[in-house]
């Protein structure tokens, strides 16, 4: 690879050729202010925030679109540099609507931050505090405020590239440069998949998800309701970052404490349900596969994956699996299992999830999500954020809470549904029921490492039981595009498919912690907080989920076996086909 040598700040760097200004800082462990630069998706220099001085060159220039050259001088702290920023600072401030104290983003804004650190603490111009909200709130899952944004264009590049949706962009030009949808029309109305990356990398309070602790703190204040709560696989490798922890550390003990600590009457693992996932799944696969079912099978976890696939693929409709999502078999179970084994009514149970995606709240109110008498699976969800912010409203000290372990009705389960918070890892657990399901024999190696990892797209073929079975992993709904696009025309055959609507899988869901661009950008978020499931995986003594005591019991005392009728009435569910333009054609969201 050839080198560039280049100096920043007077310390001599070698970076690779075709690096940035930005780039070349970050090497030499400076940061460059940005609020509009994403690595690899949005490199565009809109914000100006990144001017600095180079040797070389008339002016300043834009460090994450500038290219460094051979012997170039890097000045990120001149004079000149400073007051640049501070005065595209005070530019996007006089058009911006200041109320910090009760932002949901309040110390968490890369905006504030800067002006903070720029020592910008008047507005000279414009009058900010006449700007009036510009609140669209047409989802389930978001609410987007516009006299907040400051058109670093971030969740236009989401959208577009990582997700290929596209429904947002930048509309009129000058001082009407605003975001939004095509003629402006509200994101519930065009085929928005709810993903709520765009969330994720929002500089400031422009964009924030719908908040459902107030419904939970309701609830656990109502003496009528058995309150339960189940946490997905993903948020306790993402949870300690709002409290100080480092990227990818299991805070699953403190989590269990935390939640027992808000007054929960029952703190179980969505992880249960994700063993029970397998179970269902692994069975419907295999009765495809041996009964000429329609192939390849695609995994149906993921909201927002469905939700494309209703709207932008509906012939895939019947390859995709039917059993219900982690998450709501969660809540079917514990309004009809869990109900009958502590003798409680299934109407005074309320279910809550902690989940590190926001496309949940799209889907707790789906079709066909009310298993049991009528009654939602799940009466409320809330993101890794919201339950970070409702321990932090109950005055805990997170980091000093001892470590406890889930309730053991619901809360046992094995690595299988540990790493279905990573991409890959649905595929891996179901491979492994899969395999000796077919086969009648014990794996000798466990870990499908073919599936695992960041990439887009991967393939893998196994030898079982004399069958070469082809399967695939996507994330990212641009990949699963791709990868529906070449099974269309006939350029790939699998048997069965993963797709994750996410870039990376849950871990890097929409509802996940807020990361500033300068850690996003240079740290893959993704793989460390995957790091933390597959190593949970590893340690554990059980690793497939038809080896779990809890599954055994559970269709011993109350399923039957997989794909009974009584799993079917409560851990399965139904598609249709949906329309991209829904507020066109009458849909509700």
């Amino acid at each position: 690879m050839d080198m560039v040598n280049v100096k920043v700040n007077g310390i001599p760097v070698s970076v690779p050729a075709g690096s940035t200004v930005l780039e070349a800082a970050n090497a030499a462990g400076v940061d460059i202010p940005t609020l509009c630069y994403m690595k690899e998706i949005n490199a565009i220099g809109a914000c100006r925030m990144c001017m600095t001085e180079v040797s070389g060159a008339r002016g300043l220039v834009a460090a994450c679109v500038y290219p460094v050259a051979e012997g170039m001088e890097i000045n990120t702290n001149s004079q000149k540099a400073f007051e640049a920023r501070k005065m595209t600072l005070e530019l996007i401030l006089s058009n911006h609507r200041m109320e910090c104290l009760t932002c949901s983003r309040n110390q968490n804004c890369e905006l504030q931050k800067l002006a903070r650190e720029y020592g910008v603490d008047e507005v000279r111009f414009g009058d900010p505090k006449s700007l009036e909200p510009q609140i669209e709130c047409s989802t389930a899952h978001l609410i987007r405020d516009n006299s907040k944004c400051v058109l670093g264009r971030r969740c236009r590049a989401v959208c577009r590239y990582p997700l290929w949706v596209a429904v947002i962009g930048a509309s009129e030009r000058g001082f009407a440069t605003h975001i939004g949808s095509a003629f402006d029309r509200g994101l519930g109305e065009v085929g928005c998949v709810s993903c709520g990356q765009c969330i994720a990398v929002c500089p400031t309070g422009a964009l924030t998800e719908v908040d459902d602790t107030d419904k939970v703190w309701a609830a656990l204040a109502d003496p009528t309701k058995h309150v339960v709560v189940g946490t997905a696989p993903a948020v306790r490798a993402a949870l300690g970052e709002e409290f100080g922890y480092e990227i990818g550390t299991n805070v699953e003990g403190k989590m269990c404490a935390a939640l027992r600590r808000l007054g929960f009457d029952g703190v179980f693992d969505v992880n249960a349900a994700a063993d029970l996932t397998i179970m269902e799944e692994g069975n419907e696969f295999i009765e495809r596969v041996q009964n000429g079912g329609v192939l390849p099978m695609i995994t149906s976890c993921s909201p927002g994956w469905i939700r494309f696939c209703e709207q932008y693929y509906p012939e895939f409709i019947p390859n995709l699996s039917s059993c219900k999502s982690p998450q709501q078999m969660f809540g079917a179970m514990m309004k009809s299992y869990y109900a009958k084994q502590a003798g409680i009514d299934p109407k005074d149970i309320f279910v809550v999830t902690a989940m590190p995606c926001t496309a949940k709240k799209y889907e707790v109110r789906r079709e066909d999500q009310a298993a049991v008498d009528g009654l939602w699976d799940i009466d409320a969800t809330i993101t890794t954020r919201e339950l970070a912010k409702m321990i932090r409203k109950a005055g805990m000290n997170f980091n000093r809470l001892p470590d406890e372990t889930f309730d053991p009705a619901f809360g046992d389960f094995t690595g299988a549904g540990v790493i279905f918070g990573a991409t890959g890892g649905v595929m891996e657990a179901a491979l492994r029921t899969v395999v000796e399901k077919l086969t009648g024999k014990e794996l000798p190696k466990l870990d499908f490492t073919e599936v695992r990892g960041i990439a887009g797209i991967k393939e893998a073929e196994y030898d079982v039981a004399g069958m070469k079975v082809r399967v695939a992993v996507a994330s990212g709904l641009a990949n699963a595009k791709e990868l529906l696009e070449r099974v269309k025309r006939g350029e790939a055959n699998y048997h069965f498919i993963e797709i994750m609507g996410c870039p990376g899988g849950c871990v890097n869901g929409g509802g996940q912690p807020i990361q500033p661009g300068n850690i996003r950008n240079f740290v893959d978020l993704r793989a460390e907080r995957a790091k933390a499931l597959y190593s949970q995986d590893a340690s554990m003594a059980l690793r497939k989920s038809h080896e779990s005591p809890l599954m055994k019991k559970v269709y011993a005392e109350f399923l039957g076996e997989p794909g009974s009728h009584l799993a079917h009435e409560l851990l399965h569910t139904s598609y249709k086909e949906r329309s991209r333009y829904p507020g066109l054609d009458g849909e509700k969201r």
